[in-house]
Formats: structure tokens, C-alpha cells, sequence
């Protein structure tokens, strides 16, 4: 038996991560165990999916591309003339892979600088708050703590239909690491990822055709923004098939012969490539013991109470393997207040004001309930829309699609909901956070002075819309 801990934390994604350092900084001694391998089998990665093969490389993509489709489409109207503009796409996946190195090496220094023990091997929890380690050679190590957090993460699903072989049939992380731009490309999901990612290579000069089962776009997005952001995507040539299902996919020289089927009966379509992005399942693959005392659901999903507990004396679980978005920011607060109830403190997650967002153009964020949720509550409720053409500097940007939408009770002028579809919706979107996490009604952003010219002008006067005062559109007539 090693040193006994007072915390081991299992996985070292933003979760993990966050988690073993905050319990650090309260003083707490301790170990976070992290299976990931660099590709020499060296050394270990810390970082997670998101880090190494989700968030970060993925909006270094989407980064250079937009650049890059500026440069090629846009720039004429601003006055600036360019020729031949070309991507270097090695370039652009070192890039990518220096960011990705910057960061997950960052975490190693501070683990360090905080005093986490870093134990690079395959975490199991076994009963009585043990932690069998197995390194890459096989050889185990048991650990001993009095609090263990379960962080770690999920992995891409894989349907029967569409197999992964690596190549011509890839997950979401495999999309990242195309050597050439493929000249047709297929995605099984028009979600968060299959979108950010159709973007990226559709911005290339790929052919890009997203197959979505279900038969509305974006169904955990508000309607309206929703409806007028695929009119959006459209526009730049994504050819979003909704309500089709994958019925099946087979390579024939060199090619992926898709079959699917839609309201039009059997299809068939064939891509260079095809990236499957229908969601992820929780990473729980040999993580628990039989009479470890952790209680799974039949998707994979561990039980926990509303502060992360298990029903397991001792064991937390955090992120992606239990309820709640699978968010690298939600796992990252999890993770927070977890280590300080631990170490006696009574911090709660808001689940009300967790925001998201879609990383294309333009982007969408949300925190918040959407109309249609509200609607269905039976609550009463007024809405107040504004349009980024309407916006001073959305106009000199050249980004005027979308808009900021912000729904509040009727009766309190409580903000419900906060929607955010264009330019720089991911840090806008924090202005409806802040403002839900304090109990803002809309009049508080209404009677707030936002800064001439910015795009944040547009949260004020959707905020004034829904007392029916925006100052720079025509209000909606009140009904008598």
C-alpha cells in the first residue's frame, strides 16, 4: 500500500484537473491518476478530451478557417484586396498541435506549483476507497484516500450503421487530423461538434452534407434563433439533411457509400470521408469494481445527488460521467465544488445558469430556458428581440447575421432565458450569466449603460424590447 491521500482524483481532464488542484489549495493532500499516453508512449498527457482532441484544437480549426474564409470572400468590402489566397493545412495541424502542447504541458507546471501528485497509469476504483493504478506495463499500484473523484470524461459513440476504421469512417477526433482536405464530406450529426466541424472543412472547399435523424434543427436551441441560424448555414453551403437515418456505410475504392433515409424514401450519398458525431457516452469502461458501491445506469451514467456524491461513502463523480451537459466548463465548476465540500465548505453549481455554445459562424450561445421551455412551464413571459443589423458595430464588422433574444417572467421580470445567435455570441452570452446568477430582471440590463459602438448594445436594447422600449427597431405593438 503507497501513501494514503485525502483526495485521489480520477482523470486529469478539465474536471479532474481543476478538481485535484482546488483541493490542493485547501490544503488537501493530494494525487490525480491520468491513463493518457503521448504518442511515443513516453511520457503522460494531462488535459483530457478537451484539451488534447476536442475544445481547444477544434477552435484552433475553426480560428484559421474563418481567417482564412475572410481573406478569400470578404475582404473585398472592407477595401483590402487579395489573390490566390491559400492554406497550408500541415501548417494550420502543427499549429493546432503547438497550442494543444502549450496547454497540456501548462497543467503539469501546475500541478506541481500546487503540490498534486501526478500518477500516470489506468485508474480503478475498488471498494473502501481504493485506487488500483495500472501502468502501461501492466504492473499495478493501490492507492488509498479519504475521498476519491471519478472524472473521467467520455468518449465519441459509434453506431452499428457506420464503424470507425480510422480512415474514411472517423470519430469527431479523427476529423481533427486530416492531412488534405477532402473534396466531399459527410457527418452524421448536425449537433454541436458535426457542426463545428462541417464548418472547419466546408470553409476549406470541402463539399460538405450533414445527415441529422431528428427532424427539427437544434431542438435544445431556442426556435427562432435556431430557424434563422440553419438559413445561415445554408447560405454557406452546408447541406443539412434533417430527419434522415443512417441506415448504413460501406467503403468501396476509397470512397464511403453512405445509405440513409428521409421523407423522400431511400437515399444513397457518397463522401471522400465521413465523420460520425452523434453524441458521446460516458468513460466508465473498467473505471469501477463490481463492490466499488458506485451506482451506474444502463447508459453508463454514475448516480450522484446535486453536490456530485455517489451513494458510495467517500466517492464523488464529476463531468461528463453523470447528469447534466456534457460541458468542459460545467465538469471545470463540478470539479470546484466538489474539492471544498470536501474540505467542509457548502458552495452549490447553479445548474439554472450553465452556458453553451456553438463555435461556428455565427456563433449561437444560450444560457437558460428557451421559449418554447418557458411556454410549455405555462409561465407567462415577455420577449425582447434584437437584430445584430441593427447594431452600429456589427455593421463595420461585416457581422450582422443573428441576434440577442432575452426572455423574462411577465409577472417578476425575472430573466428566464438569454440567447445569443452571432458575432462573439460566446462572450456575450456571459452578460445573461452574470445577470441570471445575481436574480437580474431585465429592466436592471435595460436601465445598465453598455459602451457606443460595441456589439453588447444589443443585450441593452433587447432588454429594453421587452418593456417594448428598444430605442434603435420599431417595438411590437402592445396588444389591448
Amino acid at each position: 500500500m503507497s501513501d494514503k491521500y485525502d483526495v485521489i482524483v480520477i482523470g486529469a481532464g478539465p474536471g479532474g484537473y481543476v478538481a485535484a488542484i482546488k483541493a490542493a489549495q485547501l490544503g488537501l493532500k493530494t494525487a490525480c491518476v491520468e491513463s493518457w499516453t503521448s504518442e511515443d508512449g513516453k511520457s503522460q498527457v494531462l488535459g483530457g478530451t478537451c484539451l488534447n482532441v476536442g475544445c481547444i484544437p477544434s477552435k484552433a480549426l475553426l480560428e484559421v478557417t474563418h481567417k482564412f474564409e475572410e481573406a478569400s470572400h470578404d475582404f473585398e468590402g472592407f477595401g483590402i484586396q487579395t489573390k490566390d489566397v491559400k492554406i497550408d493545412v500541415a501548417k494550420m495541424m502543427e499549429r493546432k498541435a503547438g497550442i494543444v502542447k502549450q496547454l497540456t504541458g501548462g497543467i503539469g507546471g501546475l500541478f506541481k506549483a500546487n503540490g498534486v501528485t501526478s500518477i500516470h497509469g489506468h485508474g480503478k476504483l475498488l471498494a473502501g476507497r481504493k485506487v488500483e493504478v495500472t501502468d502501461k506495463d501492466g504492473k499495478t499500484a493501490t492507492y488509498e484516500a479519504d475521498n476519491v473523484i471519478i472524472a473521467t470524461g467520455s468518449k465519441p459513440i459509434e453506431i452499428p450503421p457506420a464503424p470507425f476504421d480510422g480512415d474514411h469512417i472517423v470519430d469527431s477526433e479523427g476529423a481533427l487530423e486530416f492531412d488534405e482536405v477532402p473534396k466531399r464530406l459527410g457527418i452524421i450529426g448536425a449537433g454541436v461538434i458535426g457542426l463545428e466541424l462541417g464548418s472547419v472543412w466546408a470553409r476549406l472547399g470541402s463539399e460538405v452534407t450533414v445527415l441529422e435523424a431528428q427532424e427539427s434543427f437544434l431542438p435544445a436551441v431556442d426556435q427562432q434563433l435556431a430557424k434563422d441560424t440553419l438559413k445561415q448555414f445554408q447560405k454557406q453551403g452546408l447541406n443539412i439533411v434533417l430527419g434522415a437515418r443512417m441506415t448504413g456505410a460501406e467503403v468501396k475504392r476509397k470512397l464511403v457509400n453512405v445509405s440513409y433515409e428521409d421523407s423522400k424514401g431511400k437515399q444513397e450519398a457518397k463522401f471522400d470521408k465521413l465523420i460520425v458525431a452523434v453524441g458521446r457516452r460516458p468513460y466508465t469502461d473498467g473505471a469501477l469494481a463490481e463492490d466499488s458501491g458506485v451506482k451506474m445506469d444502463e447508459r453508463g451514467f454514475i448516480f450522484v445527488d446535486d453536490t456530485c456524491k455517489t451513494e458510495a461513502p467517500g466517492v464523488w463523480a464529476i463531468g461528463d460521467v453523470v447528469r447534466g451537459p456534457m460541458l468542459a466548463h460545467k465538469a471545470s465548476e463540478e470539479g470546484v465544488m466538489v474539492a471544498e465540500r470536501i474540505a467542509g465548505h457548502k458552495p452549490q453549481v447553479n445548474y439554472d445558469c450553465i452556458p453553451n455554445v456553438i463555435y461556428t459562424t455565427p456563433e449561437v450561445a444560450w444560457v437558460g430556458k428557451t421559449e418554447e421551455e418557458v411556454k410549455a412551464d405555462g409561465v407567462e413571459y415577455n420577449v425582447g428581440t434584437f437584430p445584430f443589423a441593427a447594431n452600429g458595430r456589427a455593421m463595420a464588422a461585416n457581422s450582422t447575421g443573428g441576434m440577442v433574444k432575452i426572455i423574462a417572467d411577465a409577472k417578476t421580470d425575472r430573466i428566464l432565458g438569454f440567447h445569443v445567435a452571432g458575432p462573439q455570441a460566446s462572450e456575450i452570452v456571459a452578460q445573461g450569466v452574470i445577470a441570471m446568477e445575481f436574480g437580474s430582471s431585465a429592466e436592471d440590463l435595460a436601465l445598465t449603460c453598455f459602451a457606443h459602438p460595441t456589439l453588447s448594445e444589443s443585450v441593452h436594447e433587447a432588454a429594453l424590447g421587452v418593456a417594448g422600449g428598444a430605442i434603435h427597431i420599431a417595438n411590437r405593438r402592445k396588444k389591448k
